[in-house]
């Protein structure tokens, strides 16, 4: 990967390790702008100060905040006195058990590339913490702004998540969940479970949005009309025995193999055949119009002999 979002070094007790942060995720989502329907204008959004309703110029902007309704104005040089580390070392703080962190903490993943020559020691951290089943809280310096982040294993090798701190964590504005399940409805749940268990895979998985809004892209930008909708499904009937919804659903489920393939080979067969008319009909259009072509040539043939 070229550059990289940070250059520093993870230190481990005494040992340094030199290494590169790379952006691990991004969105693949087509960027759609805004634009004048008459005339296919970009709408532009411009900094308006809201008293005299002028354009502001970027040097003209500071940040501030609202306090006891006074607003306290904050410029690059009040922004430069701040106690912001500039260490381009992320320490080590602690080890501590996976199953500890919960997800909710995690903000952005990156990964950790070893410089030239680190690759030993880069190795040796990954592994010991893939032998402990442990995971690295440190704290690091990104974009100005100091972080908890948490150090990870993953395939060869190492991940960092930076994590929101503890007040960043909304607290459920809502009543505790009340209720009890019973013992047939958590057996009928567990079979349930065992039934749709399998191994993670996230290939197996589409963005069905993110196609349906590139092929309507794609068809209008080439003049053809729009994909028709999918006719979406009919709503289910509301179920009022819980135990009932969960037989249903186990029933489907291990409904037989053989019943499911035989929908599909008649499904494909249904589409072949259908297929295979549409090209009859295309031929005999075909030789349709060259007859036609044929009897009409030889007519001129005859008038002008």
């Amino acid at each position: 990967m070229p550059g990289g979002i940070w250059s520093g070094t993870i230190a481990f007790g005494l040992v340094s390790i030199p290494v590169k942060l790379h952006t691990a995720t991004s969105s693949h989502d087509p960027s759609l702008h805004q634009y004048h329907a008459e005339d296919g204008g970009r709408i532009r959004y411009w900094k308006v100060c809201e008293l005299d309703e002028e354009v502001v110029p970027p040097d003209e902007i500071v940040k501030g905040v609202e306090v006891d309704d006074e607003i306290v104005m904050l410029d690059d040089d009040d922004l430069a006195e701040l106690p912001v580390s500039s260490s381009k070392t992320a320490e080590v703080v602690e080890f501590v058990p996976a199953e500890q962190i919960d997800p909710i903490h995690y903000e952005k993943s990156y990964y950790a590339e070893p410089a030239e020559g680190a690759e030993k020691p880069y190795v040796l951290l990954r592994q010991a913490l893939l032998d402990a089943d442990k995971l690295a809280i440190v704290r690091i310096t990104l974009r100005r702004r100091e972080t908890l982040a948490v150090l990870r294993p993953r395939d060869e090798l190492l991940v960092v998540h930076t994590m929101l701190w503890p007040d960043e964590i909304r607290k459920p504005q809502f009543a505790t969940v009340a209720g009890e399940a019973r013992k047939q409805e958590l057996a009928m749940a567990g079979t349930l479970i065992e039934s749709m268990t399998a191994d993670f895979n996230p290939e197996d998985y589409t963005d069905a949005y993110r196609e349906a809004l590139q092929d309507l892209i794609a068809a209008k930008a080439s003049g053809r009309a729009a994909p028709g909708k999918k006719a979406k499904a009919a709503p289910k009937a509301k179920v009022i025995n819980l135990m009932d919804a969960l037989q249903k659903s186990v029933d489907a489920k291990n409904a037989p193999k053989g019943a499911k393939a035989a929908k599909k080979t008649a499904k494909k067969a249904a589409k072949k055949s259908a297929r295979k008319t549409a090209a009859k009909q295309t031929t005999a259009r075909k030789r349709t119009v060259k007859k036609a072509a044929a009897k009409k040539s030889a007519a001129a043939r005859r008038k002008s002999a």
